[in-house]
């Protein structure tokens, strides 16, 4: 499993469980018989670049990107020299209008990651091309257990929560030690209706480490 060892006293628990286990045969067999993302030895990505002991801003995604070439283990993030998903466009367009920096060229967010930020979706897989066909197989189960051991053994980080189903998640998270941000989703459809442009959590991030002497993200 391509996980930094950071992460192993705290999820030692949820890989040895049966719900994990019952989920590694689904996710071996879905991979055996059909083309899933993101490849095997991505799957854990968010974790690799991501040390526990380095976690201050967590980002939540919902499911893996489902076309060719795209999903890389991130939330958002896509592989270098592949055209930005909409929700991606409009993330990085608002940190344009935040921070005033240039939209940039690649949509690879590991930079993001090796900071810091933990890109984590919800569930970490996907079948091609058919959205949401890995959900409610036991990667939420897994993936809430990570955020309530950040909550727990943590202090400061800012969680991003944007869109319902990420907002889902703040009975995990412990409000009086870490901070919450909250906003419409970034795709096209909530963008549009006002509920994501104008939100500044990258600055209002950056402003929230620094309270608390932790170096900024740079985005």
């Amino acid at each position: 499993m391509n996980i930094h060892e950071s992460w192993k006293p705290y999820l030692e628990k949820e890989f040895e469980s049966a719900y994990f286990q019952t989920l590694t045969d689904f996710i071996n067999a879905e991979y055996a018989e059909h083309t899933c993302f993101p490849p095997e030895n991505q799957i854990f990505n968010a974790f690799k670049y991501c040390p526990f002991e380095n976690v201050k801003v967590v980002i939540l995604g919902q499911d893996p990107y489902h076309g060719f070439g795209q999903a890389h283990g991130l939330c958002f993030s896509v592989n270098s020299g592949i055209k930005h998903p909409p929700s991606l466009v409009n993330i990085f367009k608002e940190i344009e209008k935040d921070l005033g920096i240039k939209y940039p060229e690649s949509g690879n967010l590991s930079h993001w990651a090796k900071q810091g930020v933990l890109l984590l979706n919800a569930t970490l897989t996907v079948r091609a091309h058919q959205a949401g066909s890995h959900q409610k197989k036991g990667w939420e189960t897994f993936t809430d257990a990570v955020i309530k051991a950040i909550s727990d053994k943590k202090e400061h980080v800012v969680f991003l929560l944007w869109g319902g189903y990420a907002k889902q998640k703040t009975k995990l998270i412990d409000l009086k030690k870490h901070h919450i941000l909250t906003s419409g989703h970034p795709s096209p459809l909530s963008a549009n209706r006002g509920y994501w442009f104008g939100n500044g959590h990258f600055s209002k991030t950056n402003s929230l480490l620094e309270k608390v002497l932790v170096p900024p993200v740079q985005w």
